[in-house]
């Protein structure tokens, strides 16, 4: 078999239509686009969707939903599950090297769920800790470093340098 032997499978492959080639190919003068308007022009025609002018599909249906990007990095990690990180410092690489949470993961969530089994010490601006599980952690004689709460997509006020008053 050589290369020149090739060639697509029969019917699978249509030949392209050729328009305006004259008035002996039966596709001549206006090439099947009818008169004059905006479907005859060059370039012309009306973008997906378009139902002349009638308020179209997209725009009458309802909306609904919402998923927040920063949810899809984020996971919930139980109080049972840190009993598998070795050691008592809990960050997200500790959290990651014990296989509780996935490598592609950013952000965390320390849930109240299960029971602590010894004192812990969450030391991470990347993991948050839920109400029922600090008092857990807590409880057991553990710590929960607090970090300022940073909202995403909010640009964070730059602090002023104080200056030495001028003599």
């Amino acid at each position: 078999m050589y290369l020149n032997d090739l060639h697509p499978a029969d019917g699978s492959h249509k030949t392209k239509h050729r328009v305006g080639r004259g008035a002996g190919s039966g596709w001549g003068k206006t090439s099947g686009r009818g008169q004059k308007g905006q479907k005859a022009r060059s370039g012309g025609g009306v973008r997906p969707g378009f139902e002349g002018g009638q308020l179209p599909l997209q725009m009458r249906i309802p909306k609904f939903g919402f998923r927040s990007r920063v949810s899809l990095s984020t996971t919930e990690v139980r109080l049972s599950e840190l009993a598998k990180v070795k050691g008592d410092l809990i960050t997200l690489e500790t959290l990651k090297a014990a296989n509780v949470v996935r490598k592609d993961m950013k952000r965390a969530r320390i849930m109240l769920s299960g029971a602590v089994s010894k004192a812990f010490t969450v030391d991470d601006e990347n993991i948050g800790v839920s109400k029922g599980a600090l008092e857990a952690i807590e409880a057991a004689g553990g710590s929960v470093v607090a970090f300022e709460v940073r909202v995403p997509g909010k640009l964070q006020k730059k602090k002023r340098k104080e200056q030495a008053p001028a003599e």
